[in-house]
């Protein structure tokens, strides 16, 4: 969640740690603050807000350096504020530390340190890592050892990176459940708990894995285990650009990737549609395909929007594949002692691949015996590692923290991996064929939807000072409305629920009147008529309808106020159409509040701590 950024070289390193910061912005945070090396000094300078107020800060501060760390905080313990922001440092002033995660056991490690004569100034937790390293520091001279010796003693996640002025030429670096990757250069290095941050500077990295330290030096880098084993680490490419992190002309990043849509989809799909033989190739999983087929049921584990697209992939699974699907939230896998043996597969899915909660479910269901494969967007993420196999998404890097390209990419990926564990079950070869060209149509389709933007402003305009939606959907649509109301709650910070159509007479119809929006998804199948039927339950109690609809359907306008039309759909592809209307109607209302549309208040994009 809070970003991590480092370099050691010949440039000077603020202006290296500024841009870094910048690129993790959207992550999501409440301060930000660097230290350097300089002067054979450790500077630390920090601010509660945004960059630019960390920025206007530094104005008029001296502060050379070619080693240095920078940091974004997303408070966990204590509340956001200049003297909680990171980086934090010892009682001397000579080691200075950030950190991503939780020290669970900081109030026995502090209680311990307190009693040793240390002075605390913070609410964090981190700051205890700062001073037990210096405990150690005191007896060895080494920071690299110190370091390991601290973090040998801490319980719970880390992304560190830790500066020291009495080793200017070092950084070192370490994790435990929160990602760190390494950027190599000529005679210098970089360091990010993010590869966006990376992207301005160089494109080839190495990840480190849990319980590895980096000790980094302008003249190479050792990768070690906590345990002091020398790791062998290679360099890979990262494959990214600046162009595809940059907003490309549209006012927000979220209404960029709303409209890469059609590309992101077909990005998904891109060799992987196996047109006349009617299936689809998943290379990726293909050596694991005896394991899908044979397994006695799938569990699916994800957070937040994954955890919808995992709705409609039990709904596509069981459907085409006729195995029995279960979807777990992670943040609760792992809590409740789940049923899982060597028959069970699990399907870990995450846009960041890092989401803590999703990791940790990875790890207790692989402890349990079961084969673990991921569905993910970033290469060389924790989850793409730690899975036996899995997919990618393909669909690019998502900067807006609400979810919109992912989610229709994850559905898109779904409905390959149906495809082609169906062919392998009971689906024909013109009932494969007759998928793949439903898919091949699907770019097409989402781009006629978007072009409905402007329809979709104007009816954000009647109802963007709303107090609460209710969004209602059956089938198929009904996890599209679980994720069009967390669209909308996520960024205009309007109160939105999603229900099963029929569940809205069981509770949530006592809320309907004239001032209550209703959207309901009905999009012409075979719950049709029963979708009908309750809006005109809600129009009898004087709600207002926002219908999304079938192109054609005039029949529907008799019983609601507004239709947002989408193209005709086969019941199984509908949700990756029927959200588009729901992703535009969220960002037009939220920009018409004048909400902060990719960084909405209190939530990251990457939710690496528990």
């Amino acid at each position: 969640m809070c970003g991590i950024v480092g370099y050691i070289g010949g440039r000077q390193a603020v202006p290296i740690l500024l841009e870094g910061l910048k690129r993790l912005e959207y992550r999501g945070y409440d301060s930000a603050g660097i230290a350097v090396v300089a002067e054979g000094r450790v500077l630390v300078e920090k601010k509660a807000g945004k960059i630019s107020d960390l920025i206007a800060h530094l104005q008029g501060r001296d502060l050379p350096g070619t080693v240095g760390i920078g940091h974004t905080r997303w408070a966990t313990h204590g509340e956001p504020n200049d003297t909680n922001a990171h980086p934090h440092v010892d009682c001397t002033g000579e080691i200075a530390l950030i950190h991503n995660g939780i020290i669970e056991n900081y109030a026995a490690l502090k209680a311990e340190l307190i009693a040793k004569g240390h002075r605390f100034r913070t609410e964090t937790d981190t700051e205890a890592l700062a001073h037990l390293i210096e405990e150690f520091y005191r007896r060895n001279g080494s920071l690299e050892e110190s370091v390991r010796s601290a973090l040998l003693q801490v319980q719970g996640t880390f992304g560190i990176a830790v500066i020291s002025r009495r080793e200017p030429d070092l950084l070192v670096a370490a994790r435990r459940g929160s990602p760190l990757v390494l950027g190599l250069g000529e005679r210098e290095y970089f360091l990010a708990s993010d590869p966006n941050a990376l992207v301005p500077f160089t494109q080839h990295v190495m990840y480190l894995d849990d319980d590895e330290v980096a000790v980094v030096r302008k003249d190479g880098l050792l990768v070690k285990t906590l345990r002091d084993v020398t790791v062998e680490k290679k360099a890979v490419e990262l494959g990214l650009d600046l162009e595809r992190i940059e907003k490309g002309g549209y006012p927000h990043f979220m209404l960029k990737e709303i409209m890469e849509q059609p590309e992101t989809i077909q990005d998904s799909m891109r060799g992987r549609l196996l047109p006349e033989e009617g299936t689809a190739r998943l290379g990726g999983i293909q050596h694991e395909i005896p394991s899908l087929l044979y397994a006695r049921r799938m569990l699916f584990t994800a957070c937040g929007t994954s955890w919808h697209a995992a709705l409609i992939g039990e709904y596509l699974i069981e459907e085409f594949v006729r195995t029995p699907v279960e979807v777990e939230y992670a943040s609760e896998f792992r809590y409740r002692d789940p049923v899982i043996d060597r028959d069970t597969v699990v399907w870990a899915i995450s846009q960041s691949g890092e989401t803590a909660d999703t990791l940790a479910a990875i790890r207790e269901a692989k402890r349990k015996g079961a084969k673990v494969f991921g569905i993910c967007n970033v290469v060389g993420s924790s989850i793409a590692r730690e899975t036996d196999a899995g997919i990618y998404l393909h669909a690019g890097p998502e900067i807006g923290v609400a979810s919109t390209k992912a989610f229709t990419s994850q559905v898109t990926v779904l409905t390959l991996l149906a495809l082609l564990l169906g062919r392998m079950r009971s689906l024909s070869a013109a009932q494969g064929r007759e998928m793949v060209a439903h898919l091949q149509a699907l770019p097409s389709k989402v781009r006629r939807a978007l072009a409905n933007s402007d329809q979709v402003k104007e009816i954000a305009e009647l109802y963007k000072n709303s107090r609460n939606f209710l969004y209602l959907g059956r089938g198929y649509n009904f996890p599209v409305a679980l994720e069009g109301a967390l669209k909308l709650k996520e960024i205009s910070y309007i109160h939105a629920e999603g229900y099963p159509a029929a569940e809205m007479k069981h509770g949530p119809i006592a809320l309907i009147d004239e001032n209550m929006p209703v959207v309901f998804i009905a999009t012409r199948d075979a719950t049709y008529d029963k979708i009908l039927n309750n809006i005109q339950e809600v129009k009898a109690r004087r709600g207002r309808v926002i219908a999304v609809a079938t192109e054609g359907d005039t029949e529907i306008t008799r019983y609601v106020d507004h239709v947002l039309y989408v193209p005709e759909t086969p019941h199984f592809l509908n949700p990756i159409v029927s959200i588009i209307p729901l992703q535009l109607l969220a960002y037009h209302i939220a920009v018409l509040r004048g909400c902060n549309v990719d960084q909405p208040r209190n939530l990251a994009k990457s939710v690496t701590v528990e």
